[in-house]
């Protein structure tokens, strides 16, 4: 029924039953009668919202959306980014968007201890990022690589120190989810990738690495919990051989207060390097929530192992156009 015709048949509702004794103006309103003008207003727009369909209606089909026919911003997913933990999400970049990722800055400390003997190391990135591109609905492109690297190695027994700094290399992966991109309680991806060897000044082996990555997490009331598991072939320290590292890695979030939420991540690397030793951090983080395509963060690594960097502070965003 259109507009015109209810506002019709409540006016004449409530000429003949309501108010039979007073008559209409030329405008056709009720001279005085706020109730009248509510309901002939009100009834279009009450019967609009009954006929919205429930909340739990199925989400929409965005199989057709592709690079060149991307998702509308209605039916966008929530921001979810790779970072600034070492447990990627499992959820891509929606179709036909793109999404930066990187660190404002970071900065690595490691002190001499057992595994490393008497050397002091010190480095820092300069906007290291992962661009994306949503290619479907269910898969992403990503880029990674480091602007610009810094980093001073100090052997105090031998009174020697070293400086290099440069462009630091390229990773392109892909992102695959496999299952609750846009719906449920579980999610699940697969994230291969590879390293091109196309730093300077030596700051890379100069060889090609690779690996895959299964991200996973779970949709837990008021909580966000991330795992994932990660297969690197990695050259060795010393010679041209390569070896295998498992990663292991798992993160729990929280919101604080408002638009802030806290985090915390534990995260493992076993090399099957001969002589190589156990890496594990403890990482936290806070997250804000500019708007729903912009969030900042800032946090900190935090080394528990000897073969473990022991302090890699970060201030970076996520930023989704």
């Amino acid at each position: 029924m259109h507009c015109h015709s209810l506002r019709r048949a409540a006016r004449e509702i409530l000429h003949q039953n309501l108010v039979p004794n007073l008559s209409w103006d030329r405008a056709g309103f009720f001279p005085g009668s706020a109730f009248a003008v509510f309901i002939i207003f009100c009834l279009p727009v009450s019967m609009a919202v009954a006929a919205e369909p429930p909340s739990d209606s199925p989400p929409p089909d965005k199989r057709g959306y592709t690079l060149f026919n991307p998702t509308p911003p209605p039916f966008m997913r929530e921001l979810a980014a790779d970072r600034p933990d070492k447990t990627d999400c499992p959820f891509t970049v929606d179709a036909g968007h793109f999404q930066v990722e990187m660190d404002f800055a970071n900065l690595t400390y490691n002190r001499p201890n057992s595994t490393r003997g008497n050397t002091r190391f010190t480095s820092y990135d300069v906007a290291p990022m992962n661009l994306k591109v949503g290619l479907l609905n269910s898969l992403d492109f990503q880029l990674v690589l480091v602007p610009y690297h810094w980093e001073r190695t100090e052997e105090r027994t031998a009174r020697i120190t070293e400086r290099k700094s440069g462009f630091d290399g390229i990773t392109p992966r892909f992102k695959m989810n496999l299952i609750g991109n846009d719906r449920g309680s579980f999610a699940l991806a697969l994230l291969p990738y590879v390293k091109v060897p196309l730093s300077q000044h030596r700051l890379s082996n100069g060889s090609v690495e690779g690996g895959l990555g299964i991200p996973y997490a779970f949709d837990l009331p008021k909580w966000e919990l991330g795992l994932q598991h990660t297969l690197r072939f990695n050259r060795n320290q010393i010679g041209k051989n390569h070896h295998i590292e498992f990663d292991n890695s798992i993160s729990l979030g929280h919101s604080l207060i408002g638009k802030l939420s806290g985090f915390a991540e534990f995260f493992s690397r076993l090399s099957t390097e001969r002589d190589s030793g156990w890496v594990g951090t403890v990482d936290t983080w806070l997250t804000f929530q500019v708007s729903h395509n912009l969030r900042l963060d800032g946090g900190i690594y935090i080394g528990v192992t000897p073969a473990a960097d022991d302090w890699h502070p970060f201030l970076g965003m996520t930023w989704r156009f």
